[in-house]
Formats: structure tokens, sequence, C-alpha cells
């Protein structure tokens, strides 16, 4: 996905259908314009992480339990699908009108967490913040960690499977023990280590 790896201003239309094998015409007869083919992309975007995330929580337990399969759905994501989440990280930064098309886009999922994470912190489970703040802080945390590979590297951490399994359990650990009133401990963990 062009827009993601280059970035939507430095790709053109002629690019992407250079990469496709098909003719600029051929984008244009479905696509009007570059604006109208980047709606598409992140409508198809929204579509592909929302059944994604919708999965993870489909099979996960309550509390702690749904925020471990969103996070790990989002790291599978990252491995499997990199474009996704470099689409994701690129249309935030392009701003509006596409960042607030991918907003609305994700708003459903967005409220669902709000409302998850307000509940978890009225019945005592999770430490009291502002949920939407909080999201918006795990979010920037959980792309920065999977998509930023310049970034990455700049701290020493050369982006291998490896290293995005180790990044995974590590954000974890710390979603974990900033989040939990009990400050993360569950049964069975007391010997655990890092």
């Amino acid at each position: 996905m062009s827009f993601a790896e280059r970035g939507y201003e430095a790709t053109s239309l002629d690019a992407l259908a250079a990469g496709l094998e098909v003719r600029k015409q051929t984008i244009l007869y479905w696509f009007p314009s570059k604006e109208a083919l980047l709606d598409a992309v992140i409508d198809r975007s929204a579509a592909d992480l929302t059944a994604a995330l919708e999965t993870a929580l489909a099979s996960a337990g309550d509390g702690w339990d749904r925020v471990e399969a969103v996070v790990r759905s989002v790291f599978r994501l990252a491995a499997r699908r990199p474009e996704l989440l470099g689409l994701v990280r690129e249309v935030g930064r392009l701003g509006p009108p596409s960042a607030t098309r991918l907003t609305a886009a994700l708003e459903p999922l967005v409220a669902r967490a709000n409302d998850f994470l307000r509940a978890e912190m009225d019945a005592g489970h999770m430490r009291r913040h502002e949920p939407r703040l909080l999201l918006l802080a795990i979010y920037s945390t959980v792309i920065g960690m999977v998509t930023e590979v310049g970034v990455l590297r700049a701290v020493g951490e050369e982006p291998t499977a490896r290293s995005l399994v180790r990044r995974r359990a590590e954000l974890l650990d710390l979603l974990r023990s900033a989040l939990l009133v009990d400050g993360g401990r569950r049964e069975g963990d007391a010997g655990r280590s890092g």
C-alpha cells in the first residue's frame, strides 16, 4: 500500500498504476481522483481493522483479558499486515478530512472501549483515568511501537519478529501495572519475571 509506505503526498497515481501494473486511467475509471481513492482505502482499512478487533474481542474474556486481546490483535496485524497500521498512522498525520473520516469509521469501537474502561474503573478493577485520554495514550503508544521503524532504530531497537513479541510483552506489562488496581498481579503471577 503505497500511501502507507511512501506517504499520501509522495504517492502519485502514476506510481500507483505502475505498482499495480495497470494504466492510470483504470484507477481513474473506478476512483475519479486520488482523494476518492484515499477515501476508499480509508473505508476498507477501517473495516479491516474493526473486523480484526471484533474477532479478538469475541473470544476475549472479561476485564483485563479484553485489553490484552486488543493489544495482541494490533501487534498481530503489525506482523501480518504492516501496511494497514502504516496507513492508520499516515491518515492521522494527514489530519482532516482524512483523519476525520477514519475517526468516524472507528467511533463505534472507541465508544465501546470508552464505556468498557469507565465500567472497569467504576467497578474498582482499573485505576481512575479519563477514558478517552487513556485510549489516545494507548493508541499512540501501540501504533508508535509497531509502525515507527525509524524511531525504533534510533533507540537501538531493530524491528524484527522477535523484538515485536518482546515489545508486545513489555507493553502489556506496562499497561497491566498502570491500569489494574492491584498493580497488575494476578494469581500465579507472583514468581513471574519480565
